[in-house]
């Protein structure tokens, strides 16, 4: 049986399937470091002013050849993140990010695939600025793991409640508890949920 089958023992995501057609997570498969870094810049933001600042970041810092190096991130003065757009806030995080990547303690994407999802959000919380969240979305988008729900997501629980016609958002617990049902396949569920959401946006 594959994903969509699997999903589709649940109507109402068979719905979303039959309306949105078969999506497909295309995983970049970046270094942690990058992803991190972008994940970082583009929390809290509208993705049209987050690539804007990413951008400036890759040109002010980077030099335009590319996402800096965590050694440029590290020796960049406050002024000059700041410049790019970035909050004090975010620039710790980056600055954080670049000392674990120059340490060894952020591990490779070779090192990551070795390393299942809950150990993964263990250890890459450590750094400032790492919630759950952002490690959720590097293992969704970058890694490409195939039983991830976001619960904590607001795009999730809105189109959760839109799809099955809830008064309400559930709460991140009873999301995690309704998602049990979409397992092994929680990904997929989430990125049709994402897509309700964008529809009645």
């Amino acid at each position: 049986m594959n994903a969509y089958e699997h999903l589709s023992q649940d109507p109402v995501i068979a719905k979303l399937i039959a309306h949105h057609g078969k999506i497909r997570n295309k995983p970049s498969h970046e270094e942690p470091y990058v992803a991190l870094c972008e994940a970082v810049i583009y929390q809290q933001l509208h993705a049209k002013a987050a690539a804007a600042i990413f951008g400036r970041v890759v040109a002010q810092v980077g030099g335009g050849r590319g996402f800096p190096k965590p050694k440029r991130i590290a020796d960049a003065s406050d002024e000059t993140l700041r410049a790019a757009g970035l909050s004090r806030n975010k620039a710790a995080a980056l600055r954080d990010v670049a000392a674990h990547a120059l340490d060894g303690r952020l591990p490779t994407l070779d090192a990551c695939k070795a390393l299942n999802d809950d150990a993964l959000v263990e250890r890459l919380t450590d750094i400032r600025g790492i919630g759950r969240w952002t490690v959720e979305m590097l293992l969704i988008f970058d890694l490409g793991r195939p039983d991830v729900l976001p619960v904590d997501d607001l795009g999730v629980r809105r189109g959760f409640q839109l799809a099955y016609h809830k008064r309400q958002m559930p709460t991140p617990k009873a999301l995690a508890e309704f998602g049990r049902r979409w397992a092994p396949r929680r990904t997929l569920a989430a990125l049709y949920l994402w897509r309700a959401a964008d529809a009645n946006a």
